[in-house]
C-alpha cells in the first residue's frame, strides 16, 4: 500500500508547473477541514511545496481530532511547519498571532451526519460565522470557503453542465436538503464579510472526486466500485446505470483550490470539478477495465423514466478562464492511482 506522502509527492512533482508556489512564501495558512479528505490532500501539498520548493509556509490546522489523524499519516507528527488548533469549528480558539490565508473546508458530508440535519445546518452556518470572526481577527486578507455544487438543487435535464450564473436552488422544505441550504447561507456570509470588511472571499462550488482516502464504502459510487473491483466477486450498481457525474482527481482538486484561493475574484463563486460526463454504468466499466478486467459488472436496478435525467455536471469555464485550471489527470489514471492507495 502505498502512503498518501508519497502518493502525493508522485502527483505534485508531475503537476508542478501548474502550482502557484510563489504567492505562498513564508503565509501563514489556516485551514478547517484539515483532516478530512480535502484537508489531508491540502496539508500533503503544503508538506511537498515546504521540502521541494522551500516555501516556508506555515499552517495551523484546525480539527477536533489531531491525534486520529497522526496515527493514520504519521509522517505529518512533528512537523515544525503544521501547528495544530484543536477544537470543533464553531468555537475553536482563535490563534495569537497574524494569519494570511484561510481556507475553510470544515463540513461532514457522510451519511451519519446527514441523519441530523438540524445540527448539519447549524455546523455549516456557525462553522463559517465562526471562520469568518477568525478572519478578521487575526487580518486574513483571502479567505477560500468550500461550498458545493448542491447549491444549484436538481440540475435541469435540459442543461449538460450548469454554470455559476444558475439561479436554480434546493427546495427548503425538504430536510434532505439541509447541507446544500447550509452552503447557500455560507456563501450570503461570505459576500457580506467581503463588503463589509474589504477582504477578499472566494467560493469554490465542489462537485464530485476521486483519490485517496475517499471512502470506499460510504454513499460514494466511484468509491464503492473501486471497493468492488479490488475485493469482490463482482462490481454492482445499485440503480440503473443511467445518471450522470463527473470525477477530478484529488491532487487537481487541491491545486484548484490553491488557484482559486490566490487568484479567483473576491465576491465570486467557481466550480470545481471535472467536465468530462461519465454514466454511472460507464464510471462503473472504466473502474472494472482499469482495476479488474476480468470481473462482472451487475447492474441491480432500474431508473425512473419519469424522474428525467440525473445529472451532476459542472461548467467550469470561469475557473479556466480567471485561474487556469483544467483537468490534468484523466479518470482511469485517477482510478489505478487511488486504487494503488487503497489496495
Amino acid at each position: 500500500m502505498t502512503s498518501l506522502k508519497d502518493l502525493a509527492d508522485s502527483d505534485f512533482a508531475r503537476l508542478i508547473v501548474h502550482v502557484p508556489a510563489d504567492p505562498l512564501q513564508k503565509k501563514t495558512i489556516l485551514v478547517t477541514g484539515a483532516t478530512g479528505f480535502f484537508g489531508a490532500w491540502l496539508l500533503s501539498l503544503f508538506d511537498w511545496l515546504n521540502r521541494t520548493r522551500h516555501a516556508d509556509i506555515r499552517v495551523l490546522a484546525v480539527s477536533r481530532d489531531p491525534r486520529a489523524f497522526l496515527e493514520r499519516h504519521p509522517s505529518f507528527a512533528d512537523e515544525l511547519w503544521l501547528a495544530w488548533i484543536t477544537g470543533d469549528v464553531r468555537d475553536f480558539s482563535f490563534p495569537a498571532h497574524p494569519v494570511d490565508y484561510i481556507i475553510h473546508a470544515a463540513t461532514d458530508t457522510s451519511t451519519e451526519a446527514s441523519k441530523n440535519p438540524a445540527l448539519l445546518l447549524d455546523t455549516i452556518i456557525l462553522g463559517t460565522r465562526h471562520v469568518l470572526a477568525c478572519a478578521k481577527h487575526c487580518g486574513a486578507g483571502r479567505v477560500l470557503l468550500v461550498s458545493s455544487g448542491a447549491v444549484y438543487g436538481a440540475q435541469s435535464p435540459n442543461v449538460t453542465h450548469i454554470a455559476e450564473d444558475t439561479l436554480t436552488a434546493p427546495s427548503p422544505l425538504a430536510p434532505a436538503n439541509a447541507y446544500a441550504e447550509g452552503k447557500r447561507v455560507m456563501e450570503m456570509l461570505g459576500a457580506i464579510y467581503a463588503q463589509e470588511t474589504g477582504a477578499s472571499v472566494v467560493m469554490a462550488r465542489c462537485f464530485a472526486f476521486v483519490g485517496a482516502g475517499l471512502p470506499l464504502d460510504g454513499h460514494f459510487a466511484i468509491g464503492n466500485f473501486i471497493r468492488d473491483a479490488l475485493k469482490r466477486d463482482t462490481v454492482t450498481v445499485r440503480g440503473g446505470g443511467t445518471a450522470e457525474r463527473s470525477y477530478l482527481y484529488a491532487a487537481d482538486l487541491v491545486i484548484w483550490l490553491i488557484r482559486l484561493l490566490v487568484l479567483g475574484q473576491s465576491g465570486r463563486a467557481y466550480n470545481v470539478g471535472s467536465d468530462q460526463t461519465v454514466t454511472i454504468a460507464e464510471l462503473a466499466r472504466r473502474v472494472t477495465e482499469t482495476l479488474s478486467p476480468n470481473k462482472p459488472i451487475v447492474v441491480e436496478g432500474k431508473d425512473d423514466p419519469k424522474g428525467g435525467r440525473n445529472r451532476y455536471i459542472p461548467s467550469i469555464a470561469n475557473a479556466r478562464a480567471d485561474c487556469g485550471v483544467e483537468v490534468w489527470t484523466n479518470l482511469e489514471d485517477a482510478i489505478a492511482l487511488t486504487a494503488t492507495y487503497e489496495a
